[in-house]
């Protein structure tokens, strides 16, 4: 059985070996598993993508391989995995991608050994270095899955926080939430924000910065622990979107209408929640989680008469588009944890075998915040 850790913190490190308080132990199989490793390690452990996926991603669509680790070259750094991501965006991204060739992720790791002036042994960095556990790499030439150049970043002081965050709410899902919302909704005091997925590990900050921000926020999820978790995050009204009727419910409890949509869903939800905004809303188009394991495109009703009439104004992104103000995020994401104004929790899962596991329960929905694997 995977292990499976739910960490739900308000970002105040504790003396504990995990660092934060309420952590929740599901199972312990894999509890030998070490970070530290030597470095004499002479191999390489690598997840192929070996079969594009048809519908839900299975275990079979991956390939794990064992690989001497060669000698750098000039230019090179060698990393060792600590946690590697694993995120809906896979699944759309995936379609394009060739076969046999590693996986594609971000990880969080530790320059082992470095021939490029910028990385030096003992650095932590995140960056895109795929499902494997000692990559190596130019730095210089390294690619996103979405195509562009992109660096490892070498991580700022996180004041005792656990580098696992720089995965979720100090990383890529921090950013997401803080950018999607604050450059694209451009949310107001007093206005009211939605947001599908809201317990994800992007969603429930986007609610929580929200909030920060002075606005009335609805949360759109399903499970009970989750809709309980969003309360107690200080969602103004949660939603059951298996178990409730969406339209009745925003009719009941949101009679103001919405100003502000964060959607990760799509789908008819997302058909309905438009159907409900304000004259000028805004609406940032995050995923479509809602049909990523489809084999034919899922139907919803027709939206365009709701957004010639009360206005709307929709836009997708990728949050690389700020790169160049990524730090600025992270800083702004550690102020709010440090005050206790923007709680994460974590949904960790041991084993670096287990990573087509974990994205398997990703995209299933199982996982309550950030999914991550600690190799």
């Amino acid at each position: 059985m995977m292990l499976r850790r739910v960490l739900a913190a308000t970002g105040v490190p504790t003396h504990s070996c995990c660092m934060i308080p309420g952590v929740r132990i599901l199972s312990s199989h894999y509890s030998r598993t070490s970070l530290i490793r030597t470095l004499s390690t002479m191999t390489t452990k690598k997840l192929i993508f070996a079969k594009h996926f048809d519908g839900e991603p299975k275990p079979s669509d991956f390939k794990l391989v064992e690989e001497k680790i060669p000698a750098l070259k000039n230019g090179e750094v060698q990393f060792e995995a600590l946690f590697i991501s694993v995120d809906p965006y896979m699944r759309p991204v995936s379609v394009g991608k060739p076969l046999g060739h590693k996986m594609f992720g971000a990880q969080v790791a530790r320059v082992v050994e470095s021939k490029h002036p910028n990385y030096k042994k003992g650095d932590n960095v995140v960056g895109y270095m795929g499902w494997e556990t000692h990559p190596i790499c130019n730095p210089d030439t390294l690619e996103s899955p979405f195509g562009a150049l992109e660096k490892p970043l070498v991580l700022p002081d996180f004041k005792k926080l656990p580098l696992s965050l720089a995965l979720g709410v100090l990383g890529m899902p921090g950013n997401t939430a803080f950018f999607g919302l604050t450059e694209l909704c451009q949310p107001k005091a007093g206005e009211t924000v939605c947001i599908s997925g809201a317990a994800g590990a992007v969603g429930s900050l986007v609610g929580q910065i929200a909030k920060n921000l002075g606005c009335k926020v609805v949360g759109i999820a399903n499970k009970k622990e989750k809709l309980d978790w969003l309360t107690s995050l200080g969602f103004d009204v949660v939603i059951d979107y298996k178990e409730e009727d969406v339209d009745k419910r925003l009719t009941e409890k949101v009679p103001q209408g919405i100003d502000c949509y964060f959607d990760n869903v799509g789908g008819e939800m997302s058909s309905t929640v438009l159907s409900h905004m304000n004259m000028f809303g805004r609406v940032a188009v995050c995923g479509a989680i809602a049909g990523y394991n489809a084999k034919t495109p899922p139907l919803a009703p027709m939206v365009q008469s709701a957004i010639v009439m009360n206005q709307l104004r929709l836009e997708g992104f990728f949050v690389q588009r700020w790169l160049g103000r990524w730090n600025e995020g992270i800083l702004k994401n550690m102020g709010w944890v440090q005050e206790g104004k923007l709680q994460f929790r974590e949904f960790v899962t041991e084993g670096f075998e287990k990573l087509p596991e974990a994205l398997i329960g990703t995209m299933r929905g199982d996982a309550v915040g950030k999914a991550l694997v600690k190799v």
